[in-house]
């Protein structure tokens, strides 16, 4: 959670062609077509570049944007945000699977580790978004 208004937290978000400049891990983003499709490169702990294709397919300003990721991974994430008192919860949720055998392969091994490197980005961003918007991240719980 982050305390600044949904409006703001939003157009940050959006603005995906400058997510390299605040939130670590996104080591590009290429615009495929304005407003809609980027293509985006992301390294975290794990020493290997991830990238993909992600369509943005729907958007209810300021409250939800959902779209498609094609390439080194395959499925749909969407981005839901609530605000209440001044205070914006950003929700994330992605369904994807990888798309490399080498990664379907370790798959079942490797998950854990997948999993906490999702983690790792996914705060990071959190970090660089109140950063980025001059605000603080609040913990949930």
């Amino acid at each position: 959670m982050l305390d600044a208004e949904r409006q703001a937290v939003w157009w940050t978000l959006r603005d995906a062609e400058r997510w390299p400049e605040w939130w670590r891990g996104v080591e590009r983003v290429t615009v495929l077509a304005p407003d809609e499709r980027y293509r985006i490169a992301w390294r975290s702990r794990v020493p290997y570049e991830l990238e993909f294709d992600f369509e943005v397919i729907d958007l209810d300003e300021p409250r939800s944007m959902r779209g498609v990721a094609s390439g080194e991974l395959a499925g749909t994430g969407q981005w839901r945000l609530f605000e209440q008192d001044g205070v914006t919860a950003v929700l994330y949720e992605w369904n994807v699977e990888t798309t490399k055998a080498w990664m379907n392969f370790l798959g079942p091994v490797a998950r854990p580790v997948f999993d906490y490197n999702h983690d790792v980005v996914m705060r990071w961003g959190g970090e660089g978004l109140a950063r980025r918007l001059g605000c603080r991240l609040i913990a949930a719980g």
